[in-house]
This record gives structure tokens, C-alpha cells and sequence, in this order.
């Protein structure tokens, strides 16, 4: 009777043993010492973090409200000059943020973190030193196909003062990772608008519209989804029409709360095709013949001629592009 219950006990304790085996192969469990960093914490997506208007307590309440008008201004851009703008119709119904995501304060999603490190600075385009007030307006009339503001304006004021708060951490002429639009790798080839086709209709299409005509709120005011092209988007004067600056933006932010940087849905590739599909779509003609009085600076993606070298336009606008930067640098 002894030797069976010790025998019971021999057999219940390997049963237990495997138990546990077979518990750790499933559930992987390893000892703590045995995690890395890395695998124990998430791997950060950018060294610049917007700050956060509502927890900076060194703000003095008018400033706060400045601020936040800024803020509201960014996000909301039709809702002020849009075609039922209350202030005035000065722009073609989209905001400033369908650029800028996040009101300027998403990592790589063409973000404010930098502007006001870098700015005043020479631009190229115009030929001359720009400031904070000037490229709000380029914005304005290039991306919002529009009509510049005063700068006396209290609106103008409002989005100066946010726009330098947002980079008010960042040292004079830095540019830390995550601001802006990350420059993708280049495709081998050059990009083909008849794939980048195939790329939006099964991940683009269902927000911005069979014919990228965008998505208006119930009121019309102003976009949920923005067009792509078209009458009611982007002009072929904007950042965005150049294909480094679109493929890049692409790659990171699209399809909207999908991607990201550390986790995007499209390839590279795709990025680079779909960003050909949208800008080879009919768009309002802005005009540029101030533009480019040294086109020794022109960008190597700049899709309109005259060109200071032997590229064609139509490797200028598609690709492939390694050949054209390295003769730029």
C-alpha cells in the first residue's frame, strides 16, 4: 500500500513537471533577466515630442487663449476661410492640418517642430529670406489655393504664436528626428502612376473618394477627408506636388490611423507609385514664373522645367531619382 502511494506521488509530480514544461513553451516564459531593453520597452518614434498647450503652467492666460486659437485655426482652417468660412472665403476648403497632422504635432506627419528653429532662412523658390509669416502664406496660397492673410491680423498673430511654441525646445538651426517629412529611400526605378492607381483604389479610395474628391462634414464646412485633387485641392505650386515630400508623407501617415513610422502599411515602393497616381491628376495651376530665378537650386523632384542639367522632365517628375540628387550634391 506504501509503495503505491509513493509510486501515486512519483507519477503525480512528472505529470506537474510536464505541466509546467508545456506551460512555458506555450506562454514563452523567460526568466526577467533574460528580456533585453528593447523587448521590454517600446522603441520611441521620434526625439521631438510636440508639447502639450494645457499642461505648460507657465503661461499666462491671454497667452493660453492665443494659443489655442492657433491651434483651432490649424485644425480647422475651413472653418474660418474656407467657402463657408466665417471670416472670410479665402481658401479651398481644406486645413492646414491635412498637411500638417495633428495641428503640426505628429511625428513625421509634416509636423511644426523645426519651423521655428530654422526660420527666418533663405528660400530658394522666391529667391529671398522667408520668415514664419511667409511660409503661413505660402501655405495659403499654394496648399489651401488661396489668398494670403495680413500679418496684422489677430489670426495670423494666433498661428505665428503657436507655431513657435511648438518648437520652442529645439535649438537654433536644428532639425531633430521626426520633424517634418522623412526623406524615403529612392526606387530603383521610376515611379509609375498606373500601380500607384491599384494602391489607392484599395487603400485610399474609400476615404478620399473614387475620384479623390475627399469627404465633406454633414454642415460642408470643411473636410473629414480632404481631396487629393482636383478643384478643391492642393495646386501644382504646393510642397506636396513634388514626390519626395508626398511618398514620404505617404509612407508614414496612410492609410490615416494605420500607419505610422515604426509601422506603415505601404511599401516603400507603393508610397513612391501611389504619390505619382495623386499628382498626375488634374489640380488648380498656380502661377510660379517668380519661381526658381536660379534653377541651379531647383529640387531634383521639381516636375516643371527649365532644369540646369541633361534630365528630362519626365525623369524630373517620376524618377529614377539617384542619378539627378547626385548630381545635386
Amino acid at each position: 500500500m506504501k509503495l503505491l502511494k509513493h509510486r501515486w506521488f512519483a507519477f503525480a509530480l512528472l505529470v506537474v513537471a510536464a505541466l509546467a514544461i508545456a506551460l512555458v513553451g506555450l506562454f514563452k516564459i523567460r526568466p526577467e533577466s533574460n528580456i533585453s531593453a528593447t523587448e521590454a520597452m517600446p522603441v520611441p518614434d521620434s526625439a521631438w515630442v510636440a508639447p502639450d498647450i494645457n499642461k505648460d503652467t507657465a503661461l499666462l492666460p491671454e497667452t493660453k487663449k492665443l494659443l489655442l486659437y492657433g491651434e483651432e485655426l490649424i485644425a480647422h482652417t475651413a472653418k474660418y476661410f474656407g467657402p463657408k468660412g466665417t471670416i472670410g472665403h479665402t481658401s479651398n476648403g481644406m486645413n492646414c492640418q491635412n498637411c500638417h497632422l495633428d495641428a503640426g504635432r505628429k511625428s513625421w506627419g509634416n509636423n511644426f517642430g523645426a519651423v521655428a528653429a530654422n526660420y527666418p532662412r533663405f528660400n530658394p523658390r522666391a529667391g529671398n529670406t522667408q520668415s514664419i509669416y511667409g511660409r503661413i502664406n505660402d501655405c495659403f496660397e499654394r496648399s489651401l489655393n488661396g489668398k494670403p492673410l495680413d500679418t496684422a491680423t489677430k489670426e495670423m498673430q494666433a498661428m505665428f504664436a503657436y507655431i513657435r511654441w511648438l518648437g520652442q525646445n529645439v535649438p537654433p538651426t536644428k532639425k531633430p528626428i521626426g520633424s517634418g517629412i522623412e526623406k524615403i529611400s529612392f526606387i530603383t526605378r521610376a515611379a509609375v502612376p498606373d500601380s500607384g492607381r491599384l494602391v489607392y483604389t484599395a487603400k485610399c479610395m474609400v476615404c478620399h473618394g473614387k475620384n479623390g474628391e475627399g469627404l465633406l462634414n454633414a454642415t460642408g464646412t470643411e473636410y473629414t477627408y480632404p481631396p487629393l485633387w482636383g478643384p478643391n485641392s492642393y495646386n501644382n505650386g504646393a510642397g506636396l506636388y513634388r514626390l519626395s515630400g508626398f511618398a514620404g508623407f505617404v509612407k508614414n501617415n496612410m492609410p490615416y490611423l494605420q500607419a505610422s513610422h515604426t509601422a506603415p502599411v505601404l511599401t516603400t515602393t507603393q508610397a513612391w507609385d501611389v504619390a505619382a497616381f495623386i499628382n498626375s491628376q488634374p489640380r488648380p495651376q498656380y502661377d510660379q514664373h517668380k519661381d526658381w530665378k536660379d534653377i541651379t537650386r531647383k529640387p531634383f523632384d521639381f516636375p516643371s522645367g527649365p532644369y540646369a542639367d541633361t534630365f528630362t522632365q519626365q525623369q524630373h517628375k517620376y524618377g529614377p531619382f539617384a542619378a539627378i540628387s547626385a548630381t545635386k550634391k
